[in-house]
């Protein structure tokens, strides 16, 4: 009987679950060895299996279709499948006597209907696991953003500190990102114009990629730069008010933003412009009456 070595990975980051695999295949080889079992190929990836669509496991399966193995060597069940679909691809290939064994070192499994049984347990159990993590996360980052704290990537002007799991401003960019939005309350600069600013100053994405007039556009309107945080659709306020971005001197300064807005950029209905000097929320709508003329009224929906 010829075997496949599988060996994977949850993350396709090189630097988590760095010894993983190697110490999968180790094992794996070790397994093999002391069982006599013949090795023909050995697969090894870097991806969840909470979805399908894993390559080197399709790969896998191909060769055991075409008769070039008969037997797969993993370290659990829940390395093959965390997904209904490949859990139950690999329990018809058994049906099917395609695969006639599955070897684990730290699972029992033969062709048998009760194998069968205890197989799809597992693969059940698998998947539980991540249906679980997934709520359980879901439910911290709710929590999160309850408390202040924004539970996703920080926007241009803030950094991840991944040691404190809070937002921290970056120190390099924050005053472009200042600037940014002076410009723009001038009503001198189109979004396009200040995209080319942002190049011509070196004010790039967290990534490193070139600000385009999407990603303007986005800045601009992101609550979170005057302390809000909009999330799922709901405003949060943000635990540190003090590094707020976008906070207009006064109100003046605020009438000027809101109309360059409605002058420059069509709205959608009844959407919220956020003042941190204002103690209510504006909200630009715009009516079948002033509709070609494109000019938005902004009233307090209070």
């Amino acid at each position: 009987m010829k075997y496949i070595i599988y060996a994977r990975k949850s993350t396709e980051e090189d630097d988590r679950q760095i010894l993983s695999i190697e110490a999968q295949l180790v094992e794996l080889k070790e397994f093999a060895a002391k069982e006599k079992l013949e090795i023909v190929a050995s697969f090894q990836e870097a991806k969840t299996a909470k979805e399908p669509g894993r390559i080197k496991f399709a790969e896998m399966l191909s060769l055991i279709e075409k008769g070039k193995a008969d037997g797969v060597i993993s370290w659990h069940p829940d390395r093959l499948a965390r997904n209904s679909v490949d859990g139950g691809k690999i329990i018809h290939f058994v049906d099917r006597g395609l695969i006639k064994s599955l070897k684990f070192p730290t699972f029992w499994f033969e062709p048998t209907p009760q194998g069968l049984f205890m197989l799809s347990i597992a693969f059940g159990q698998s998947k539980y696991f991540v249906d679980n993590l997934r709520e359980n996360v879901k439910r911290g980052l709710r929590q999160k953003i309850r408390n202040g704290v924004w539970p996703g990537w920080a926007p241009v002007g803030y950094l991840n500190n991944h040691k404190t799991r809070m937002i921290d401003v970056d120190r390099e960019k924050s005053n472009k990102v200042k600037k940014l939005f002076q410009l723009y309350a001038t009503g001198g600069y189109t979004l396009k114009s200040l995209a080319n600013w942002c190049k011509e100053k070196g004010l790039r994405g967290n990534l490193g990629k070139e600000i385009a007039v999407s990603n303007v556009q986005k800045i601009l309107t992101n609550p979170f730069y005057i302390g809000l945080m909009k999330y799922k659709g709901e405003i949060f306020e943000g635990l540190n008010q003090a590094a707020k971005l976008a906070e207009t001197e006064n109100k003046k300064e605020i009438t000027t933003f809101l109309k360059n807005i409605g002058s420059n950029h069509i709205l959608q209905n009844r959407q919220l412009i956020f003042s941190p000097k204002i103690p209510y929320n504006l909200v630009a709508e715009r009516s079948e009456a002033n509709h070609q003329n494109l000019t938005f009224p902004y009233w307090c929906p209070r």
